[in-house]
């Protein structure tokens, strides 16, 4: 498979930082009531539908990956770094890392109760994001839940923005936009929560995390 430039210049960035990285985030939940919350509601939604594995795209270290375990839902992380995979693992042993791109994703049709994407479709360029967003829809079972984290543009006009992050050029987008874009591949929202960025915050954007519905078997 020939992968993406743009996937391949953001695994050799996050290498480059895993373990950095690792020790700047892996406590981050402890003093994020609100994420702690949004993912709650994801965990109850994706085990009251009936939901069985979910995976966590993107899990970088896993720490959250562990956060849903211990919100008893059946996780195992995807990262396409060598390095955050290979950190999770030494991390947490009992559970099950793998590396793999979001756009080409080694899970069979239906096979997931809960999709989370949690900032890891920031570097992904626009034009590439309905590709990913088709195959969290292929891997969902009819009625499983998505939860997607992103910064949000402040320009309805340009659903896209670049901004400079840290690691790899990345992109903010309209919430509105997204949404839309969830439900062209299929997924209808189900809410979404916002948070506005602290003072101390280094880039002054709202972060918005989606929550959406694959639909249920035999719905029109």
């Amino acid at each position: 498979m020939v992968e993406h430039n743009a996937l391949s210049a953001t695994r050799e960035a996050y290498d480059a930082v895993a373990l950095t990285y690792a020790q700047l985030f892996r406590d981050s939940l402890h003093d994020s009531p609100l994420d702690r919350a949004i993912l709650g509601a994801f965990a109850e939604l994706v085990s009251t539908s009936g939901g069985d594995q979910v995976a966590d795209l993107g899990c970088g270290p896993g720490h959250i990956t562990a956060y849903l375990n211990e919100l008893s839902l059946p996780a195992f992380g995807v990262d396409a770094s060598p390095a955050m995979i290979e950190l999770a693992r030494q991390a947490y042993p009992g559970l099950r890392f793998e590396v793999g791109s979001m756009s080409a994703l080694d899970i069979a049709d239906g096979a997931l109760g809960g999709v989370l994407a949690r900032w890891s479709v920031i570097h992904t360029p626009p034009p590439e994001l309905p590709l990913i967003l088709d195959e969290f829809h292929r891997v969902l079972a009819p009625g499983g839940h998505l939860l997607i984290g992103f910064s949000a543009s402040d320009d309805p006009s340009h659903p896209a923005q670049v901004f400079d992050h840290t690691v790899a050029p990345a992109y903010r987008w309209w919430p509105d936009h997204l949404a839309a874009m969830l439900r062209t591949c299929g997924m209808t929202e189900v809410g979404r929560m916002v948070r506005e960025p602290r003072p101390t915050d280094r880039r002054q954007f709202q972060e918005v995390q989606l929550l959406a519905r694959k639909a249920p078997a035999g719905a029109a």
